[in-house]
């Protein structure tokens, strides 16, 4: 085995055991599993110049994580779990930087990372029963194994403004924020977006912008994060319970370390309802939707948390118009991505914020000077920032040219929406392992738990298979298909689907197929389906020596 890097731009493959594209949650503990747990010869490839994945790109102000911090860590390693000491609830990118660079130099991983690295073509050769890789540098790798540990929220969705290439000052995009910040000081800003990202930065641009106005496609429901320093108590009480925690965890629907309330909304009076989301809006953050049990599943019952929470909107917003427009919103709670925020709605009150109801008047071009709505209205910008999300799921994967068996591609085959095996594999693509692909629960989810999952199920599978002299794994088709079935009707069991514009769906890409993409059935329940699947041979999978 050729375990050195060539050369940039040089032809000569690097042959390995395994290769991983990304160097974020899931790459990192994907490389731990083979390298130090099966003994493989693995290289991680990753675009950016330093660990992180998704954090290490996304520094826009503000940027700060929603699950609570004690949660959002990897428990695979007791003494991990011990050493390292969070400081907030909700930790901001710098802290989570911090975390995973301890975490990749705790265990010796960056000698196996290729940074500055970007895949631009992956081939599976059939004959060689190998996968060959590209970099846009010219380098070239093959491995028998593929794990792509790209993300789901990585690939930046800019949206194709007339206009926007003559505009005269600057903008950004949150997804590919500068590292060394940007002043926004004195500056007339328009911030198009309000998801969770523009929720989180909203705020903090408010503070030094000399006018901010933000751009809003679609209202939002948030619940305070009421973000603090952790104390003393609490950072000993989860040094001293972590298998507790990570046990509870695991038994989840979302993978949070709290229990969805087993009772109904309809249970109680109106008062005692009202009692019981006060109390939950004073505690703050995504512990909200799990007041009751049937939120998600029964429209009556997300109602009563939807109506209280547009009246705590038009109770903090002062402006009546503003108030509005921010509380006209036209989903169930909780279909979209519930955001958390520090002082967003308040925000508003700020005689230097103001806002646009572009669903009402959408953009129609910009100008040199800023941004023309279709009434005719003119707003004077000297920064554009966009937060707009990004291409879930599909489009890292699909930004990269795949190829698996008699040359098929991977964009062909999802032409009509991604279509996996319990988002693990896809049917043609031998080898080839999607780490929270489509199909999974991935960002209904706390992602770590999730990564963990997913790392360890196809590090137990690559082993079997060395062990059992088995050169190939590949989804079936009948599999797939019998699986996306299983999507659609875990999905179509709850509210999920009335968000129609939601990136769940793709309805923010112009064109992407409408498609529900995560497994809505619990990330408790896939662990025992992928714990079955295995337990059953790898059921589902043709598996060729």
């Amino acid at each position: 085995m050729t375990q050195g890097s060539t050369l940039r731009g040089t032809a000569p493959s690097a042959e390995f055991d395994a290769l991983i594209i990304g160097a974020g949650f899931s790459g990192l503990y994907q490389l731990f599993c083979l390298r130090d747990r099966l003994g493989l010869t693995a290289r991680v490839l990753e675009a950016g110049d330093g660990v992180g994945g998704t954090w290490y790109w996304n520094r826009y102000p503000g940027a700060r994580c929603d699950s609570e911090s004690h949660s959002y860590c990897y428990t695979f390693s007791k003494e991990l779990l011990e050493e390292w000491e969070w400081s907030e609830r909700y930790p901001e990118q710098p802290e989570i930087m911090r975390y995973l660079n301890h975490v990749t130099d705790r265990f010796d991983l960056r000698r196996d990372i290729r940074f500055g690295t970007r895949v631009t073509t992956a081939r599976f050769d059939e004959a060689a029963n190998r996968w060959t890789v590209e970099t846009e540098a010219g380098e070239r790798y093959s491995a028998t194994y593929l794990i792509t540990a790209v993300g789901c929220l990585s690939s930046t969705n800019i949206p194709k403004i007339q206009g926007l290439d003559d505009f005269k000052g600057e903008w950004y995009h949150t997804g590919l924020w500068p590292h060394d910040g940007v002043d926004f000081t004195g500056k007339r800003v328009g911030q198009i977006g309000t998801g969770s990202t523009g929720i989180q930065a909203v705020p903090v641009i408010a503070e030094t912008a000399k006018h901010l106005t933000v751009f809003q496609r679609t209202a939002n429901y948030s619940i305070p994060a009421h973000n603090a320093p952790l104390k003393p108590e609490f950072k000993r009480y989860v040094k001293e319970n972590h298998p507790a925690i990570r046990a509870l965890m695991h038994s989840t629907a979302n993978g949070h370390p709290f229990a969805i309330e087993d009772r109904s909304a309809h249970d109680l009076t109106p008062e005692q309802r009202e009692a019981v989301y006060e109390a939950a809006w004073a505690k703050g953050g995504l512990q909200f939707r799990a007041s009751f049990r049937d939120l998600l599943v029964d429209k009556a019952a997300n109602d009563t948390a939807a109506d209280f929470l547009k009246r705590k909107i038009r109770e903090i917003v002062k402006d009546p118009q503003t108030a509005a427009k921010l509380s006209d919103i036209d989903h169930p709670f909780a279909t979209k991505r519930p955001p958390i925020d520090s002082n967003y709605f308040d925000t508003y009150n700020r005689p230097n914020v103001s806002l646009v109801d572009v669903r009402a008047a959408p953009i129609e071009r910009v100008t040199p000077t800023g941004i023309v709505t279709r009434d005719g209205a003119t707003y004077d910008l000297d920064v554009i920032v966009f937060a707009t999300g990004f291409d879930a799921m599909t489009g890292p994967l699909l930004s990269i040219d795949i190829a698996g068996r008699d040359g098929r591609s991977l964009k062909d085959v999802w032409s009509a929406g991604p279509r996996t095996y319990l988002g693990l594999q896809v049917a043609g693509f031998p080898n080839l392992f999607t780490v929270t692909g489509p199909g999974s629960p991935s960002v209904l989810c706390n992602m770590p738990v999730a990564i963990e999952q997913h790392v360890e199920w196809i590090t137990d599978c690559i082993a079997h298979l060395r062990a059992g002299g088995v050169k190939r794994i590949e989804a079936s088709a009948d599999a797939a298909d019998r699986w996306v079935d299983e999507v659609n009707a875990a999905a179509n069991a709850t509210l999920l689907p009335l968000a129609n514009h939601s990136w769940y769906l793709g309805a923010n890409v112009p064109g992407k197929p409408r498609v529900f993409m995560p497994y809505a059935g619990g990330m408790a329940r896939y662990r025992g389906i992928c714990n079955d699947v295995a337990a059953k041979g790898y059921e589902g999978f043709v598996l060729s020596r």
